[in-house]
């Protein structure tokens, strides 16, 4: 009977061949040639007029400070109501309106052009008008309203932002708008410095509900698109 074969023999490998490393092994970014990035943070800085910084003396609060990020386009909401009483004139988008009453406020009440600023600075996340020109102030009493809409203007041109479009629409029982809608839009259109084809006015009524369908009261909603320049 023939005998098995003896398993082969496995090399012993001798010890300490690869002996311990007493070095620790550590390497400078330059040594590897990585370099830090760098990350540049582009900021827009808002910057109050002197009609802004007077308006906001006295314990008023003052703009943020806070940079806003810069976007390609800036969205914005307005929204105003006033209350209608007889004695006042009803000025709409800087235009005189006959009716047989107005909005009582401390400026001269023009609710499109209050809610028209209210979007754009909400666009540039700035305060709301009320902050910027505070209603007890008695510099802004019977005030135009194309002074909030200048300086508005003013801001979101500084900030680097132009108007894309507008959209707004009117609420209101009485009167009829639409006799007067061109003037309003062309006005609005030279106060905001653009084309009057991105300038959009929509006047709806409120089916005689709650105050704004008993003609006592008006109330405006604007949207604006801002783009970068």
């Amino acid at each position: 009977m023939a005998m098995a074969a003896p398993p082969p023999r496995v090399p012993q490998v001798p010890q300490n061949v690869f002996p311990p490393s007493t070095k620790s092994h550590s390497f400078s970014l330059s040594q590897l040639s990585i370099q830090p990035v760098r990350t540049k943070t582009i900021v827009a800085r808002h910057s109050v007029s002197a009609a802004t910084t007077s308006a906001l003396e006295g314990g008023q609060a003052p703009l943020s400070a806070t940079s806003a990020k810069v976007l390609p386009f800036r969205v914005g909401h307005g929204f105003d109501l006033h209350r209608l009483e007889p004695g006042y004139p009803l000025i709409i988008g800087g235009i005189n309106i006959p009716h047989d009453r107005g909005c009582e406020a401390h400026s001269d009440g023009d609710v499109l052009l209050h809610c028209v600023v209210d979007a754009i600075l909400g666009a540039l996340g700035l305060p709301d008008i009320g902050q910027i020109f505070p209603d007890n102030d008695p510099k802004w009493k019977g005030a135009p309203s194309s002074v909030f809409i200048k300086e508005a203007v003013r801001l979101m041109q500084e900030t680097g932002y132009e108007l894309g479009n507008l959209d707004a629409t009117l609420i209101l029982q009485r009167p009829k708008v639409s006799p007067h809608k061109e003037a309003i839009k062309a006005n609005l259109s030279a106060l905001l410095g653009a084309d009057p084809s991105v300038v959009n006015l929509k006047a709806k009524t409120h089916e005689n509900v709650d105050s704004l369908g008993e003609n006592r009261s008006i109330a405006a909603h604007t949207v604006v698109l801002l783009m970068r320049r």
